[in-house]
């Protein structure tokens, strides 16, 4: 009987808490005036905004090399193009509305894994990310 009432648990949608609901509003209203910023001044001309220090410092495209202008052309949809500058950013931004309408709506379950377990995935992903955008086995077609 226990098993069955926390199944029925899992399907119930849980009320969304204020402050997670707050939080994905305040994540949303930062992404929103970001996306504006970038969307009116295209970031592939030169002298709108700051180089990237780590390319300066190593030669080589940081994760998050190419995303403004990814974002500048996500938002002028062209997705190709996106994808050849920041191929991370264009897949991972589905996952994070996903998650963010999750969130919103209250339908976030409840963790299966433990807390510390999605920060250090992340970091992997990024590290990943990072060393195969600069392998030149593709012929650099992941660089920015």
């Amino acid at each position: 009987m226990n098993r069955l009432r926390l199944l029925a648990l899992r399907l119930v949608p849980r009320a969304p808490t204020p402050k997670r609901v707050r939080d994905a509003w305040l994540a949303a209203g930062v992404f929103a005036a970001v996306a504006v910023v970038v969307g009116r001044a295209d970031p592939a001309r030169p002298g709108r905004f700051p180089s990237c220090p780590f390319r300066a410092l190593t030669g080589f495209d940081c994760p998050g090399c190419g995303s403004l202008r990814a974002l500048y052309q996500l938002l002028h949809a062209h997705v190709a193009a996106a994808a050849d500058y920041n191929l991370l950013l264009v897949a991972v931004l589905p996952c994070a509305a996903f998650v963010w309408l999750r969130v919103v709506t209250g339908r976030a379950t409840r963790r299966t894994a433990p807390p510390w377990w999605g920060p250090r995935a992340i970091l992997v992903v990024i590290a990943l990310w990072t060393v195969v955008r600069n392998l030149p086995v593709l012929g650099g077609a992941l660089a920015a």
